[in-house]
């Protein structure tokens, strides 16, 4: 099964430099698109947006609750129309084998919509059928986003 369909306009060709309101934007229309059991892991630089860009998703989806960090907790769980979301920060994480914590493969079974900040602290138990995404700050430009997604980054 392929989610290439979800990924706005685009960016599955290749990559888009956006500023703060396009990454929001172009998140809550990917939010809209999506159907579960998705997966959708999201890779970058601190600071490079990926909790934004969680939060825009998850407004498209339908949650309708706060949408933050879970840099302590490592998974926050939220109620949408279609099914939970669950949206994991893997970056304390000190080896995939830590997954069994947080109740992974649970989560993986679940009809849901999954969100993952630092994914490759996750080795090899990323699902093969993911969405990856992937942002970068832009050294010349600040203010933007250089966003790739979807295929392999």
């Amino acid at each position: 099964m392929s989610h290439e369909p979800i990924i706005p306009t685009l960016a599955s060709h290749g990559h888009l430099a956006l500023d703060r309101a396009e990454l929001v934007t172009w998140g809550e229309r990917l939010g809209r698109a999506a159907s579960p059991p998705l997966v959708v892991t999201i890779s970058g630089d601190l600071g490079a947006g990926k909790t934004t860009l969680v939060q825009a998703i998850c407004r498209g989806y339908g949650v309708t609750e706060d949408v933050t960090s879970p840099t302590f907790a490592l998974v926050h769980r939220y109620a949408a129309p279609l099914s939970p979301v669950y949206h994991l920060d893997l970056y304390r994480l000190e080896s995939p084998s830590e997954l069994t914590n947080l109740g992974w493969d649970e989560i993986l079974v679940d009809d849901a919509l999954v969100l993952i900040e630092w994914p490759d602290r996750a080795g090899d138990e990323i699902p093969h059928l993911h969405v990856p995404i992937s942002l970068q700050h832009l050294p010349d430009d600040p203010s933007r986003r250089l966003l790739y997604a979807g295929g392999h980054v």
